[in-house]
């Protein structure tokens, strides 16, 4: 009797704590919501033709600033003639325009008219995720204005192609989540559980997977840059590469595990006219330690267009000096 006692009991206290780790979840998510829901607006966006407006697309949008800027995706306004309206919870409804779009990290800034004060979205840094960690997704699938899902990063330092004209770039360290997204999701948020938008939801890659564009410190530049430029510059130095663990002779020499390894030279690049060769590693750069192709991009801001770049490369058992001088990628 006693035994049967004690396991009603052990059954009882199991139950209590799956519901208080229910509530502990509900409460993450119901708080990130509420906090976030206000920053997130619903996108329609319209092209001007001649004679009146046509609707082309939607999606959803950030709050930046108290003062109007938006930040979302540059594949759900990007076209000649685009504008359109920002609809939020509160039951406002913005027109905008588009400061800038930047086509190769897929992120485009808007502007609000008005000047009505926005409810501002905290950003984050992607970099600090963690696989299996709590994300949770806001947005506007389908037009369902303020939908709310939540998931885990299910990986990181995932890479998206992304094309602008005939220019083709790898989007580095794309989050990868489970968080239900579906069309209208993109330019939408996707937040810790803090609060804090790391990321911008982007694409949907097949059931149960979504992608989305980090904040980070890269980002940051972009998103910089198109609120004051409406544009962003990049150098270019003509490579195509990915992580490669380092010889244990090397591992020793630079005290880490991996370099980048160059898998492709573009023809006539500055990467070409240096000396760099495929299967050549590369393990600094600007003074810069390399391990991944986002190390090198975080390079390729404007300052670098024109200013040589030392680069410490490993080929087989032999260390080389280079020196690239990057261009401007035309876009």
């Amino acid at each position: 009797m006693a035994t049967i006692e004690r396991e009603h009991e052990a059954n009882d206290e199991q139950a209590r704590t799956e519901a208080e780790a229910l509530d502990a979840y509900s409460r993450v998510v119901v708080d990130v919501a509420e906090r976030l829901a206000p920053s997130v607006a619903n996108l329609r966006v319209v092209r001007q033709s001649r004679r009146w407006s046509v609707p082309a697309g939607a999606g959803s949008a950030v709050a930046l600033t108290p003062d109007g800027f938006l930040l979302t995706s540059a594949h759900v306004v990007s076209g000649p003639g685009r504008s359109g309206r920002a609809a939020f919870v509160d039951g406002r409804e913005l027109k905008f325009e588009i400061t800038g779009a930047d086509r190769l990290s897929d992120l485009a800034v808007l502007r609000t008219e008005g000047g009505e004060r926005l409810q501002q979205a905290e950003l984050g840094d992607a970099e600090e995720l963690r696989v299996g960690q709590l994300v949770v997704a806001i947005g506007n699938p389908n037009g369902f204005a303020g939908s709310v899902t939540a998931g885990v990063v299910s990986a990181l330092g995932r890479s998206l192609p992304a094309r602008s004209g005939s220019t083709v770039r790898y989007i580095d360290n794309v989050i990868q989540t489970d968080a239900a997204l579906n069309p209208g999701n993109s330019g939408g948020a996707l937040v810790d559980n803090r609060g804090r938008v790391v990321g911008i939801n982007t694409a949907v890659a097949g059931v149960g997977l979504g992608l989305a564009v980090p904040i980070n410190a890269t980002t940051r530049q972009i998103i910089g840059a198109l609120m004051r430029d409406g544009r962003v510059r990049r150098a270019y130095i003509g490579i195509a590469g990915g992580p490669r663990p380092l010889p244990p002779h090397a591992r020793v020499k630079l005290d880490r595990a991996a370099g980048l390894e160059v898998v492709e030279v573009a023809e006539g690049s500055p990467a070409q006219r240096a000396g760099l060769r495929p299967e050549d590693l590369i393990v600094e750069l600007a003074g810069e330690p390399v391990e991944r192709a986002d190390d090198v991009q975080r390079l390729m801001t404007e300052a670098a267009i024109g200013r040589p770049l030392a680069a410490r490369v490993l080929r087989g058992e032999r260390w080389f000096d280079l020196e690239l001088s990057p261009v401007e990628l035309a876009g």
